[in-house]
């Protein structure tokens, strides 16, 4: 049988597996798409030319075949484009899929149904919260956060708890620079300030915010856990009140840890599971 191997010799420009197999339109396709941001909602052909550092003529024809499939849509006669719902629908359908979502559903609506409050499930990515379920309030004067926002890590209780899986070295690597962005005059600004609350939040095992990051806002956060005790998620409620009834307040507590307890053993398969292990996040000399 004739050996059908090409010799390495035949190409003076060896190519990886991994090169071989890479679609560069789509990759630049995908690349274009990742530009649009909460901060920049609306580009330009030309600056995404610039960003991408790509021919315009490429650039328009990217836009032009996103557009046909829904995933950009041009904003008027500006000259702008920003992210269409094709992109959203896809969001929603990953989101759908996850084991996080489809456990955690049901728990955050019966916590909504047993405290009466906007209850929402989230996760870190980056730097950042994002929102992957919510279930709204009755209350129809309170309007709860939308699924897929996002709020900084640092400056918010559920951040904090999402932080705790990192020490202080992996906080400084994901915080580089002080001061962080102050929100509030409770904002750490810090690594310090965010590694002590941090700790503070992994001691009594939830965290309370009550106008911490939103005037008039205060927000009840445990900590979900894999099953290796790691925390993969936050379950919170909302309350529309800058401070929580003192009377209120334990209980609140005691109805959102059950709850993040509920969760961690559906997701983790083991009871008991919902506890921070030892981890060197407490403060210590730089």
């Amino acid at each position: 049988m004739t050996d059908k191997t090409i010799p390495a010799a035949a190409s003076s420009s060896p190519v990886s597996a991994d090169d071989r197999y890479t679609v560069p339109a789509l990759q630049r396709g995908l690349q274009l798409m990742m530009q649009f941001s909460r901060d920049d909602r609306e580009l330009s052909g030309a600056e995404l030319s610039r960003r991408l550092d790509l021919p315009r003529a490429s650039v328009f024809r990217m836009l032009y075949t996103l557009e046909q499939g829904g995933f950009v849509e041009s904003v008027g006669d500006s000259g702008n484009y920003k992210l269409g719902l094709a992109v959203l629908r896809l969001g929603f359908e990953y989101l759908a899929s996850m084991e996080l979502t489809e456990h955690g559903r049901p728990v955050i609506e019966d916590l909504r149904d047993r405290c009466g409050y906007s209850a929402h499930l989230v996760v870190r990515d980056g730097r950042d919260v994002v929102f992957i379920a919510k279930a709204a309030s009755r209350n129809a004067m309170f309007h709860s956060i939308q699924v897929g926002a996002r709020l900084p890590a640092h400056a918010t209780v559920l951040g904090r708890i999402l932080l705790a899986n990192l020490d202080r070295v992996a906080l400084r690597q994901l915080y580089p620079d002080d001061p962080l962005p102050a929100y509030t005059s409770r904002t750490p600004t810090t690594l310090d300030q965010l590694v002590a609350l941090i700790g503070q939040h992994r001691a009594e095992g939830h965290g309370v915010s009550q106008g911490g990051f939103e005037t008039g806002i205060s927000t009840i956060g445990a900590p979900v856990f894999s099953d290796r005790g790691e925390v993969v998620a936050a379950l919170s409620i909302t309350v529309p009140a800058q401070r929580v009834n003192d009377t209120e307040l334990p209980g609140l507590v005691e109805q959102v840890q059950g709850a993040a307890r509920q969760l961690t053993e559906r997701i983790s398969h083991l009871p008991n599971r919902g506890a921070w292990s030892s981890k060197p996040t407490e403060p210590r000399a730089a």
